[in-house]
């Protein structure tokens, strides 16, 4: 394995880049030509003290910090991001690997958090109820937690981060945020802006680290909050950790997520749909389709539209060549990429039928890069780990079903309950779908249903563990506290005496 760059990824702590001592690091690969290309530190127990440290400082401050003055920072950040959004997404295409206008589509929904986030006072507001007993008036407050703690995945290193930090932010918290060891840059580069924004040194702190510096977010008595995004057994474990100890948690875990196609579907509809929701950013979404369930006399036809389909994907450095971009990038790792290669084997073995085989694909000029084809399974049987499990590549398995009633059940007696589709011309089947399906985020003939930010993100099931969905309403009502107060003023000509008896309103 070559190394190219000796730098190392810093944290940022107190407004500044501030170099571990820590003397442990992990490597960072470009993931298009397996070259290490940097190292990032790992912290120890005593920075991670001091990142949490640095944010109850910055809490102290931001808190104190009038709507108008915060808005004002938030607008500032937005401007700022969207000048200057090429610079992260050619980030995220070095250390991710994905194609460079999947970072920048990654960035534009990250940013709608942020545009939701401007408008914060609304969605703070308390509520006033006058007179609600004789000379007595209720109302409400909603108040910062604190520090709140972001561990986010290495699939989307500036959107998923962006699905919270904007939110916390602007309801007066500070943020400590654990981005991936795998492609931990941008987080840095979101740091620099929001000081250049005007955000008080110690609000946005990042931290990098592995487990050790996850487990001090979880275990810190003064981090009030997690936001996490991963597979669901770290999402389980965070929740319970964080749960036992005190915490507000949202842990966003896996997904496998299923197209029901309908006999009276647009087939070409249906195949492009399934190749941009299959083999987009090589299937390393949370909301990529990875199984299309096919009600007969179908599939067929189907599969025969999907693989002329594939045959004319470029697949490549997400960086192109010569201004030409690919359609797909190569896999986050070398350990990532055999994974996914293992699923095929078993789909194999366990009597699927390969259509397209991905395994093995090199690149001309990359040979050494992470790169996986794409792959198109027929006939997987649902008892395989192929079809139960989590792949996450660029893997798409057709399971044939008899009719609407047999895809329903094979969806809803799955695990996870993250996103799902329903491609048909039907309105009544499609009605009957979105009431009768029991997964959080469903598509009609849409094949990614990432909800926009004024609603919320999130699955149910084992693909949601905690208190709220990302964004929308319910991040800012997860980031919030509500006091509720009773207020009297007594009348200087009245006095209500001695009375040991309960209250009572009249």
């Amino acid at each position: 394995m070559s190394i190219i760059d000796t730098r190392t990824v810093s944290h940022w702590i107190d407004g500044e880049e501030r170099q571990s001592t820590s003397g442990r690091t992990a490597p960072v690969y470009n993931p298009a030509t397996g070259v290490i290309q940097a190292h990032v530190a790992l912290a120890d127990q005593n920075e991670i003290d001091e990142a949490i440290e640095s944010a109850r400082r910055g809490f102290d401050v931001w808190s104190r910090y009038s709507v108008a003055r915060r808005q004002t920072v938030l607008f500032a950040f937005r401007e700022l991001l969207n000048a200057r959004k090429g610079e992260l997404a050619d980030i995220i295409t070095a250390e991710h690997g994905k194609v460079r206008s999947d970072a920048m589509g990654e960035i534009l929904r990250g940013q709608e958090v942020v545009e939701l986030a401007t408008g914060f006072p609304h969605l703070i507001k308390g509520a006033y109820s006058e007179n609600a007993s004789n000379g007595v008036d209720v109302y409400s407050l909603k108040q910062p937690l604190g520090v709140v703690g972001v561990i986010s995945p290495f699939n989307f290193p500036a959107m998923v981060p962006m699905w919270f930090f904007p939110v916390a932010i602007a309801a007066g918290n500070a943020v400590v945020l654990k981005p991936s060891e795998k492609d931990p840059s941008a987080a840095l580069w979101l740091a620099r802006l929001w000081k250049e924004a005007g955000l008080p040194d110690g609000v946005f702190t990042v931290l990098q680290g592995d487990k050790l510096a996850v487990d001090g977010l979880l275990n810190s008595p003064v981090v009030q909050s997690i936001s996490f995004v991963g597979s669901t057994p770290i999402a389980q474990y965070i929740y319970e950790t964080a749960a036992k100890n005190g915490k507000r948690v949202q842990a966003l875990g896996g997904a496998k997520n299923h197209m029901l196609v309908l006999p009276d579907a647009d087939l070409d509809l249906v195949a492009d749909s399934a190749v941009n929701a299959g083999f987009g950013a090589a299937g390393e979404r949370c909301m990529a389709i990875s199984v299309v369930l096919a009600v007969e006399p179908v599939a067929d036809d189907l599969i025969g539209k999907i693989a002329d389909r594939i045959a004319t994907l470029r697949i490549g450095a997400g960086a192109g060549v010569d201004g030409i971009e690919p359609d797909m990038g190569p896999l986050i790792t070398d350990v990532h990429r055999d994974k996914v290669s293992s699923y095929v084997d078993i789909a194999e073995s366990d009597g699927a039928k390969v259509i397209v085989d991905g395994r093995g694909y090199s690149v001309a000029g990359h040979e050494d890069g992470f790169f996986f084809g794409p792959t198109l399974l027929d006939r997987v049987p649902t008892t395989s780990r192929a079809y139960t499990e989590e792949i996450f590549g660029p893997v798409l398995s057709v399971v044939r079903v008899a009719s609407y009633d047999e895809g329903l059940e094979l969806i809803n007696s799955g695990e996870f309950g993250n996103g799902t589709a329903i491609f048909t011309n039907d309105g009544g089947a499609a009605r009957r779908f979105q009431n009768e399906v029991q997964v959080g985020m469903i598509g009609i003939n849409v094949p990614i249903p990432v909800p926009v930010a004024y609603h919320s993100f999130g699955g149910w099931k084992k693909s949601l563990f905690g208190d709220a969905k990302a964004y929308g309403v319910h991040g800012f009502d997860f980031f919030t506290r509500e006091k509720a107060v009773t207020s009297r003023w007594l009348d200087p000509a009245t006095h209500g005496g001695i009375n040991l008896g309960f209250p009572q309103n009249n």
